[in-house]
């Protein structure tokens, strides 16, 4: 295996990339906002709040001093159980995405993790999937400082990868996380699970589209 190759790795972000889940996060986040704190948000209005931390995601909507930390961990852990009851009985990987990990794997190409999400939800995916050792490093929130769009989360990735930021691939499904590999220097394939392709018209760094891993062209990048 040549030194290029060895140094190729993909950067996967989890929700809507790994797992078709935004709509089960949605349905959590619509009731804790609406139900429980009043928010009187519509659907689509959440929708866009949905990036980031909880806590930052409460503090955009509400804004800050509203909740104190212990209360916002406290709203945060409720929404997660939630969307994890709603969303455990449809739980399984986006489809040809095990194949697809199973053929990097085999080629020796470096996997990561690289999520906004916390432990609690990775753990989830990961171990019920069992698809942990895939992946040489796992970033998470609790591992930075500054979420998506900033490339903190890409480039702790990189780094543990020990690579550099110009040989990643990575994989997203927001607008806000592509401009974050764009910001990390890295080039993107966006999934069109949650997005349509016109919410990422302003980043020019999507090689291309995918509505799974079966698509011909993102099998092209195993070659």
């Amino acid at each position: 295996m040549d030194n290029k190759q060895q140094k190729k790795a993909f950067l996967f972000d989890m929700d809507g990339t790994m797992v078709d889940n935004m709509a089960y996060h949605g349905q959590a986040w619509f009731d804790i906002l609406n139900n429980d704190l009043g928010a009187g948000l519509s659907k689509d209005e959440v929708k866009k709040e949905m990036y980031g931390k909880n806590p930052e995601v409460l503090e955009r909507v509400f804004g800050k001093g509203k909740f104190s930390p212990e209360e916002m961990d406290e709203y945060a852990m409720k929404k997660e159980k939630d969307y994890q009851e709603r969303f455990r009985p449809h739980l399984k990987l986006i489809a040809g995405l095990d194949d697809f990990l199973k053929k990097a794997d085999e080629q020796q190409i470096l996997l990561a993790i690289a999520s906004a999400a916390i432990p609690f939800n990775i753990d989830f995916v990961v171990d019920n999937l069992y698809i942990r050792h895939f992946f040489k490093a796992i970033i998470s929130a609790d591992d930075v400082d500054k979420s998506k769009p900033h490339p903190e989360t890409f480039l702790k990735a990189a780094a543990a990868l020990g690579v550099k930021p110009e040989d990643c691939i990575v994989f997203e499904d927001a607008p806000k996380g592509v401009e974050a590999a764009k910001n990390a220097g890295m080039k993107c394939v966006a999934l069109t699970t949650a997005h349509e392709e016109e919410d990422f018209k302003e980043h020019d760094n999507v090689l291309f589209f995918i509505m799974d891993y079966r698509n011909s062209k993102v099998l092209e990048l195993l070659k």
